[in-house]
């Protein structure tokens, strides 16, 4: 499969719309190809205005591309066909003249099976728009052929191009997180295909990759995944498979263990509503990170970056507060305790820091009374008392024992130790007198 450069892309209308140009040195051609290089990136470029694009529309481009489409032997020829038509499709209203122009959307299903990399791309780009849009239903009928629905994790799984990855796996997010007649229609066949197994195997690659160095054009292709993986997590029908696959848990811990998140920010934020649902699914798991400090360090780390979404911080409190329901202060041994203690300590900042917000929150009437402030208040709640719960019990058994042994050498900052204290205190009384 190519795995040459691909488009430049601009934003228009809120849909993606795609620009003609293309790395130097690639095309080449007869005088006819050079002809369509020239004339059809022009009405390319022109497509993504919506002002251009119902003009050309009205001028019957879409029966001339359909043509062109049908006859042409020319990658070049065939992407500049598909990306013109991705431009037009971008633009409400417009996208209807495309499903009624008769045999095209099948002609352009039918482009999945080209081996071209810039050429799949587009129309990838193509049937997420359609499957996005008023006739969505009528996509998705013409994509539920096993051969098609093959072929596109196929292509997900085989491809070396990151934009192409990225696209064929944001098809199948467009499928996964489409309205329920979309779902009905094609995740059943996709599951029972592997679509499981392929987003792990791609999560896993794109985690070897991570670890290994940090390339900035793979954080998207790593997030569209991961987006995938947790859109499916949440689906009533489908959700079992993909919650109880440890391979997924151990790569989505390991994905929140990163100590430099800035730069993936995104898809830790993402992981750790998977991890919760994943948690609530399969009860299991949450042994085996019951102790892991890395990873409740990595939770907290990761609330500031989902300051902005509150389903995800309730998320993250969620699997918070699971971990922490675990320790039993009175009889966890003192090393462990103290190892608690550093973590929260560690991360007060952002307790505090996320306790304020709360407040903030809650003297907005219209947010206090939405269903999801509530249940994020109680989640997050569950987990402060229990943090104002070991506080006591450390600052009691630290009394009858020595500082040394206490901490197995590691100091804990009292000061640190009592303000973090207060600050949960308050957070309850707040909580207790409203």
């Amino acid at each position: 499969m190519d795995i040459g450069g691909y488009n430049n892309e601009s934003t228009s209308e809120g849909k993606e719309t795609v620009s003609s140009c293309r790395d130097p040195g690639i095309v080449g051609g007869s005088s006819v190809e050079e002809a369509w290089e020239d004339h059809g990136c022009v009405l390319w470029d022109l497509a993504a205005s919506r002002t251009h694009a119902e003009l050309m529309v009205h001028n019957l481009i879409l029966e001339v591309l359909h043509a062109n489409l049908m006859v042409s032997e020319s990658t070049r020829i065939r992407e500049i066909c598909l990306g013109i038509i991705g431009n037009l499709a971008c633009h409400e209203g417009l996208l209807q003249h495309i499903e009624s122009t008769a045999g095209l959307v099948n002609l352009l299903v039918g482009q999945l099976f080209l081996d071209d990399t810039q050429c799949l791309s587009e129309v990838c780009r193509i049937l997420t728009t359609g499957l996005s849009g008023t006739g969505r239903t009528f996509w998705a009928e013409c994509l539920q052929s096993e051969d098609i629905l093959r072929r596109i994790m196929w292509i997900a799984e085989n491809t070396l191009n990151p934009h192409l990855i990225e696209k064929s796996v944001g098809l199948l997010l467009g499928i996964i997180e489409g309205q329920p007649e979309i779902g009905q229609l094609l995740i059943p066949p996709l599951m029972t295909l592997g679509l499981t197994s392929l987003l792990i195997n791609l999560l896993s690659f794109e985690m070897s990759k991570l670890t290994k160095e940090r390339i900035p054009e793979r954080y998207p292709i790593l997030e569209i995944i991961l987006r995938a993986i947790e859109a499916l997590s949440a689906s009533d029908n489908h959700s079992k498979e993909i919650c109880s696959s440890k391979e997924l848990f151990q790569l989505v811990c390991d994905l929140m263990k990163l100590q430099d998140k800035a730069e993936v920010a995104t898809s830790c934020v993402t992981a750790g509503v998977l991890i919760a649902n994943m948690l609530s699914e399969t009860v299991d798991f949450i042994p085996e990170v019951s102790e892991d400090f890395s990873f409740l360090e990595g939770l907290f780390s990761t609330l500031p970056f989902a300051s902005d979404d509150l389903e995800a911080r309730r998320a993250i409190w969620n699997v918070i507060a699971r971990l922490l329901a675990r320790v039993n202060g009175s009889e966890t041994n003192t090393f462990c305790l103290s190892h608690y203690i550093l973590v929260l300590l560690s991360n007060s900042d952002i307790i505090e820091d996320d306790l304020l917000d709360t407040q903030l929150e809650d003297s907005n009437e219209e947010f206090q009374n939405t269903l999801p402030s509530q249940l994020m208040s109680s989640v997050r709640t569950i987990a402060i008392q229990k943090i104002e719960s070991l506080l006591n019990i450390w600052n009691t058994r630290k009394e009858n024992l020595q500082e040394e042994s206490v901490t197995g050498g590691c100091s804990i900052n009292k000061a640190g130790c009592k303000r973090l204290l207060d600050c949960c205190q308050r957070y309850i009384r707040s909580i207790e007198g409203s």
